[in-house]
């Protein structure tokens, strides 16, 4: 049964491609409120799409961005698929090649053809994988093999609030056998993986406030305080020289790979050169001591996303600004806690900023890290399913990244998580010329109809 399904997806190529096109041209962008109703539009597309394959599809509106929610009935296993729909900003928009929303057919440096826009990879591109298997195997079969529920979220982007009272409200609908989550990668071409580790993250943004207005720098620099300047301070005493985070406790819950784990992760060849090389860059910049591999996938982290202050328009101002500030971020290993994570920083930060200046916080998400459980047999099927597709053993693998839904699935729904992804760490997600290869998008499809009639057979 699964060659019919195969031939048809085969057969179906040009049109699954049109398809993603159509999805990659709505501007989705979650974080942007001029964009409300594009992330509305494309939630509508995506119940279309999936109604006209016979899914019962819903949009679903939530205190922000909507959600989908469809569901197909079926045999054996019920497995809810979770995706994205919405996509990051595209600025800075003047380093992209084209549109970022008109998608395209490219090639890399290495001459593979890609398929470039805003949300290619992330997610869009990895979404319709699934909804395509399935859309393959209605086609040739006239239903899917497993009960198949699907989730697609608009605002993973912004820090996605809408999602826990979703899940409350919908837990019933949406409780299944496993969770089949597409927002990872591969550890390159044709070299598929299933991820066992997730970190967490911690979101934070710090302002600092001196004089009650902007200065001249002229009359008051040198006997007013600059805010800037305090920030600098501050930034600059997140880390000491070997690269180490300073916040006081902040390694004490960090568990350690297993020596099995690091000799396994040796052996997947990743080196500064394959990992930085593609980027511009050639030094590790984490821990002394710890191999790229730890530095990523075992390590936590602690990392500036932005600074706000000042003068930053073209030429110059010359004056003392009344405020800056910055957006921090920690990603978190497993056992540690982001509540005391988050208050480690606040408490560092309050320490260093002088009796004339005022500080505030403002909180943009907590959320702990995750080890899936490698002994679910689901895990086994879908090795073998990745191998099939891709004709190369599947590696177990960790990753740097946060997903939240995956612990929020564990915590409210009592649900494991089956963690599948197609893209590769030259994808450029989040950054400008955005791409997801051509071979992703399409064995990436025939993996998971592999899985899906596993699923169904061993149900």
């Amino acid at each position: 049964m699964i060659d019919s399904v195969l031939t048809q997806l085969r057969d179906d190529r040009q049109a699954a491609l049109d398809r993603l096109f159509a999805l990659l041209r709505i501007p989705s962008i979650s974080t942007q409120s001029v964009h409300d109703e594009d992330c509305a539009k494309a939630a509508q597309w995506a119940v279309d799409d999936l109604a006209s394959m016979g899914f019962q599809a819903e949009v679903v509106k939530t205190q922000g961005h909507p959600m989908v929610f469809a569901h197909y009935p079926g045999p054996g296993r019920h497995v809810l698929f979770y995706g994205h729909y919405d996509v990051q900003p595209v600025d800075p928009l003047d380093l992209w090649d084209a549109d970022p929303f008109e998608p395209r057919m490219d090639q890399d440096d290495t001459g593979r053809p890609v398929i470039r826009a805003r949300g290619a990879s992330d997610d869009k591109g990895q979404l319709m994988t699934f909804l395509e298997a399935c859309r393959g195997w209605i086609a040739a079969t006239g239903s899917l093999p497993c009960q198949v529920t699907v989730m697609l979220e608009g605002e993973e982007e912004s820090s996605s609030p809408s999602l826990e009272p979703f899940l409350h409200d919908y837990a019933e609908r949406l409780k299944a056998d496993l969770a089949l989550v597409c927002d990872t990668g591969m550890i390159a071409p044709r070299r598929p993986a299933v991820t066992t580790s997730l970190r967490g993250i911690v979101m934070e943004e710090v302002t600092i406030t001196a004089a009650n207005k902007d200065l001249h720098s002229g009359m008051f620099g040198g006997a007013a305080m600059n805010p800037i300047r305090v920030l600098s301070t501050i930034i600059a005493d997140l880390h000491n020289d070997t690269g180490r985070i300073t916040l006081d406790g902040f390694y004490d819950d960090v568990l350690e790979p297993s020596e099995a784990q690091k000799a396994s992760w040796d052996a997947l060849g990743v080196t500064a050169e394959t990992l930085l090389g593609p980027v511009g860059l050639a030094d590790l910049a984490g821990e002394a001591g710890r191999s790229l591999l730890e530095q990523v996938w075992s390590r936590p982290t602690c990392d500036v996303n932005g600074i706000i202050g000042g003068y930053t328009d073209e030429g110059t101002k010359t004056v003392l600004p009344s405020k800056a500030s910055a957006k921090v971020s920690f990603r978190l290993v497993a056992n540690q806690d982001p509540n005391k994570v988050a208050e480690a920083f606040r408490a560092h930060v309050r320490a260093r900023v002088p009796s004339d200046c005022q500080v505030a916080f403002e909180g943009f998400g907590r959320d702990p890290a995750l080890l899936v459980n490698t002994d679910l047999p689901e895990v086994g099927l879908a090795q073998a399913a990745l191998s099939e597709a891709f004709g190369a053993p599947t590696v177990l693998i960790g990753c740097g990244g946060s997903i939240p839904v995956v612990e929020s699935f564990k915590r409210i729904l009592g649900m494991d998580s089956l963690l599948i992804g197609f893209g590769l760490d030259d994808d450029q997600i989040h950054s400008p010329n955005e791409k997801y290869d051509l071979e992703s998008f399409q064995l990436g499809t025939e993996a998971w109809a592999r899985l899906l009639g596993k699923l169904g057979s061993e149900g």
